[in-house]
């Protein structure tokens, strides 16, 4: 049972497709999927039947030989790239809905591979990741846009009031701007473009990931529009927060 429970995952992963995606070609349940994955659970013969067709693959492979053992496979193309294959751009999805898992999976190979991946023209080669964002912390970028963003390594490569996405034990996925201290490198000040946020204080050793963000994707219509007092109010609000801001990098 175990070469086509191993099977099954490869030909997904060859795919590219979470085990919800696979499971609903295979019109079963996600956590089935899983069972047979993990060799808990034996395939049905009518699902074998249907990923033979899917794949072009016989019964009989599936059952008896280990199709990730073949010369070149996808698999090894994949770790290849993610080693850093400069020919190649790699951007891998973190949707909202997978936020809670990506904070316990960040580094954990299995789970980013998950993921859904594209690639995006205006960009060059290497490994990216694109977050989908929630709230109003960040106006006039709206709720649900996507930000692709690279990573950096830490403090001296973060470019002072530039926005990324921080990843941090206490806060989550959080898009903000990062401003950082003329005297300490251990921590850094977190900015929302819209002012009826108040800036906070992160202290670096709470930070798992820093990504820089390098283009804004969101859908047709989803501009924010204010009012002429929402805008006068907010350069108010901005007025306060630079003057605060910079009595904080004095300090």
């Amino acid at each position: 049972m175990s070469t086509v429970c191993r099977n099954l995952k490869y030909l997904r992963k060859q795919k590219g497709w979470t085990q919800q995606e696979f499971a609903d070609r295979l019109n079963i349940k996600r956590s089935l999927l899983g069972a047979y994955e993990e060799e808990r659970a034996e395939p049905r013969t009518e699902v074998l039947e249907q990923v033979s067709d899917m794949f072009r693959v016989s019964i009989d492979d599936l059952l008896r030989r280990d199709l990730s053992s073949q010369k070149e496979s996808f698999l090894e193309r994949r770790r290849q790239q993610k080693l850093g294959n400069s020919s190649r751009q790699n951007v891998v999805f973190v949707p909202v809905k997978a936020a809670a898992g990506y904070l316990a999976g960040f580094n954990d190979d299995e789970f980013i591979e998950e993921l859904n991946t594209f690639t995006l023209p205006m960009l060059g080669a290497g490994s990216y990741r694109a977050f989908e964002i929630a709230g109003d912390s960040m106006l006039p970028t709206p709720s649900g846009s996507v930000v692709v963003c690279h990573k950096v390594d830490g403090w001296e490569d973060i470019r002072n009031n530039e926005a990324y996405i921080v990843v941090t034990n206490r806060e989550g996925i959080v898009y903000k701007r990062v401003v950082k201290s003329n005297r300490s490198k251990s921590k850094v000040t977190l900015v929302s473009d819209n002012p009826q946020y108040d800036p906070y204080p992160v202290n670096m050793d709470e930070v798992l990931e820093i990504w820089q963000a390098d283009a804004v994707i969101q859908k047709m219509g989803q501009q924010h529009r204010m009012s002429v007092n929402h805008l006068a109010g907010m350069v108010s609000q901005l007025q306060e927060q630079v003057s605060m801001l910079k009595k904080q990098m004095k300090n």
